[in-house]
């Protein structure tokens, strides 16, 4: 990269518009996730579906991630048509949501949901991979384009939170629906990365190669463990604090805790000088921590000071796996190994969401327990690999 003085002030222009149009499409992308991840559980309860089939209903995303996603990351950057993928996904995803709203059987509700989590569980990946390959070309930073969307995602939960106090809980969908059309209208104006040249043709690196190296395997497994920990957080937290008395802007407020710590370490890691091991080593440590603090059912003053932990288990665990992507991943695969860590987060996150389900009316907090061992079995993963993937050398 050449040195900041020799870069053509139109590179500068080009460079900052890609990121402005990606951190809107991150906004509202994760505005969505805002909306979704605290209130769909909700909603789901509110049409009259039982924790089981929640438990099941909301593994479906999951299953998605292992299975077709990454066909579709794979097609997508074969095809160098990242910025398309995109938008398609972000279209069926608002119609998803917005035909979800006219259901209440549990049966029609988890067919049109699987059908939702095609497209929308691809849309992270994907736009992950077309940042990450913005972070090469541009010599930008990954943590301040991905703070955008956990901001948004603050901004979608306490909207939603403060709506759950005015509205019926059958309505949340609508909300949820309304987050979903404001991502496919913002992908749009994406710039259209895919069509400046390949580096394909420089090197016959193929994707596939990525699943025959043991470092790559190494750290997107250590990644899917402890990412796939926040299982219980994300189906049952808003479940059970609803059900000890906490209203929706109260139960907003500690989702927005724990956002707003994860927006701090987004915003400071362009600063940070320990290694993406070390990184992905303490998010594991703190998750572990975390969820076996929760399971004792915590105060809300202790359990809103917990919350605060979500900045290192899913924030810094993010960064440091990003930044093992871009040290060890050819950028001309980016997007499938984007796909492939998601698979491996899916993967996991399927069974755990499916035990958390099938659990959580026995064990209630107890379950996290488990989400506790998850997490400290891919810091071991991580820690054991450490050697082989602080080298530099890129996958080959």
């Amino acid at each position: 990269m050449p040195a900041p003085a020799q870069i053509p002030i139109s590179s500068y222009e080009v460079a900052s518009r890609f990121a402005a149009r990606l951190a809107l499409f991150y906004g509202t992308a994760f505005s969505l996730a805002g909306t979704y991840l605290p209130f769909f559980p909700v909603w789901l309860k509110a049409v009259g579906i039982e924790p089981s089939w929640i438990g099941l209903i909301i593994a479906v995303p999951s299953l998605t991630r292992f299975t077709l996603l990454p066909v579709i990351t794979g097609l997508a950057e074969r095809s160098r048509s990242l910025r398309g993928a995109m938008i398609a996904a972000a279209l069926a995803t608002f119609a998803g949501f917005a035909l979800l709203g006219t259901l209440q059987q549990p049966i029609a509700v988890l067919i049109v949901f699987a059908l939702t989590a095609c497209a929308w569980t691809p849309l992270v990946p994907l736009t992950d991979g077309y940042a990450l390959k913005g972070v090469v070309r541009y010599g930008l930073n990954y943590g301040p384009l991905r703070l955008w969307g956990s901001a948004a995602f603050v901004v979608g939960a306490l909207g939603c939170g403060l709506l759950a106090d005015l509205i019926p809980g059958e309505r949340l969908i609508w909300v949820i629906a309304a987050m979903a059309a404001l991502g496919a209208l913002a992908g749009f104006g994406l710039q259209r990365l895919d069509d400046a040249p390949s580096h394909a043709a420089a090197s016959p690196f193929r994707a596939g190669a990525l699943l025959r190296d043991a470092r790559f395997l190494a750290f997107i497994s250590a990644a899917a463990l402890i990412q796939s920990s926040h299982a219980a957080y994300y189906i049952f937290a808003s479940i059970a604090w609803q059900g000890a008395g906490l209203g929706g802007a109260t139960i907003a407020g500690l989702w927005t805790l724990g956002v707003i710590a994860e927006i701090v370490v987004f915003a400071l890691s362009p600063r940070f000088t320990l290694s993406p091991v070390l990184m992905m080593t303490a998010g594991g440590l703190a998750a572990a921590l975390r969820w076996l603090i929760t399971a004792q059912d915590p105060p809300l003053a202790l359990l809103a000071g917990v919350q605060l932990l979500h900045g290192l288990s899913f924030g810094l665990t993010q960064v440091g796996t990003m930044m093992l992507m871009v040290r060890h991943v050819p950028a001309q695969v980016m997007a499938s190994a984007q796909g492939y860590l998601t698979a491996a987060a899916g993967i996991v996150m399927c069974a755990a969401s499916i035990s958390c389900g099938a659990l959580y009316a026995r064990y209630g907090q107890g379950i996290y327990c488990g989400m506790a061992a998850m997490a400290g079995l891919g810091t071991i993963m991580v820690w054991l690999a450490r050697r082989r993937l602080e080298a530099p050398q890129p996958i080959d």
